[in-house]
């Protein structure tokens, strides 16, 4: 098995600064420590965790607080997406990762507890409720954080571009012919209300007025509660011609309650989703929505996070907005 002074040899450079490439400091440029990660797993090196952690008093993990009430858990598509973009990335920069857990045995610890009994060097906050007290407690503790779809004081976050993606979809929407269109919308959120505020909006700016009864709230992912709900507003006298959804999944509900109404989709009633999830796009009609970029915003959250455990003088702090990608299906028809 190889060592550092074989990766030193092979890339002709000291072995101080391959083992600074290899433990993620900074003051190693980019291009070096791509020689030498590269030079690593040619010639089969796989560093001591344990060694590496007491020679550099570090403990090289990464926590990752993911708390859904709705126990969708990481079958959530775009979530379990971006947190395998996380992990991927963090483990190529040389980190562990751990969920954390307010769990010890029979005992509860805060987030901050947990974090500290784990002995993680930063937290990536994603799917949890941010107005806990607890998270302002881990957001005021020092300990570095990175946030997904959340903008927290002390904090950087990586965002989708919510308000603008979902006035391009409304757009779309008003190109086809529709101006009878409802909005399924998710429970109170950051993203919630931003993708309000871009549908109203885009509605005002298309001249097409809001009829509140077309409004309506529904879980994330909850099929079952969107067939509800869509079945609700296609009893309306003046039904919707198109009805936006919360997300992909709840379009299984949603042509359900369609079909069981006995109207065409999407000659009747057409659909709108968001997320860009792979089966929706296989259905057929297929599935107009927007596609998130799951792993550009996992990666930016990883980079974000480890620069500034490396580089606490030069801290990211700028939210990163990430946008999404129109996805045009057929569900969506063309009015005359």
């Amino acid at each position: 098995m190889a060592n550092i002074r074989d990766i030193a040899a092979s890339c002709k450079l000291s072995v101080a600064t391959v083992s600074k490439a290899l433990n993620g400091y900074s003051d190693v440029n980019e291009v070096t420590r791509a020689r030498v990660l590269d030079a690593a797993k040619r010639l089969g090196y796989f560093p001591n965790a344990q060694a590496r952690s007491l020679k550099t008093s570090r403990s090289y993990q990464l926590g990752v607080l993911f708390i859904d009430e709705n126990n969708n858990g990481l079958t959530q598509y775009f979530f379990a997406k971006v947190l395998n973009s996380f992990k991927m990335e963090a483990e190529r920069l040389g980190y562990h990762i751990t969920f954390i857990t307010k769990k010890l045995g029979n005992a509860e610890l805060s987030y901050l507890q947990s974090c500290r009994h784990i002995g993680v060097e930063g937290v990536c906050l994603a799917c949890i409720d941010f107005d806990q007290p607890e998270v302002e407690e881990l957001d005021n503790s020092g300990l570095p954080l990175v946030s997904i779809d959340y903008i927290l004081k002390n904090s950087p976050a990586i965002l989708s571009d919510n308000r603008n993606d979902m006035a391009s979809m409304v757009r779309f929407v008003k190109e086809r012919g529709h101006s009878r269109i409802a909005f399924i919308h998710g429970p109170p959120s950051r993203v919630t209300s931003e993708r309000i505020r871009g549908f109203t909006n885009a509605m005002k700016d298309a001249g097409i007025s809001i009829d509140p009864t077309l409004m309506a709230e529904s879980p994330y992912t909850d099929s079952v509660k969107a067939f509800e709900a869509v079945t609700k507003m296609l009893k309306l006298e003046n039904k919707p011609t198109c009805i936006f959804l919360p997300d992909d999944s709840c379009a299984f509900g949603a042509i359900e309650a369609i079909n069981k109404m006995g109207l065409r989709f999407p000659e009747d009633v057409s659909l709108v989703g968001y997320d860009g999830i792979r089966f929706t796009q296989m259905m057929s009609p297929n599935l107009t929505t927007m596609r998130q970029d799951a792993e550009a915003i996992g990666l930016a959250a990883a980079k974000a996070l480890i620069n500034n455990i490396e580089a606490p003088e030069h801290k990211h702090m700028t939210p990163v907005v990430v946008s999404g990608q129109l996805l045009p299906g057929g569900s969506v028809s063309q009015l005359n």
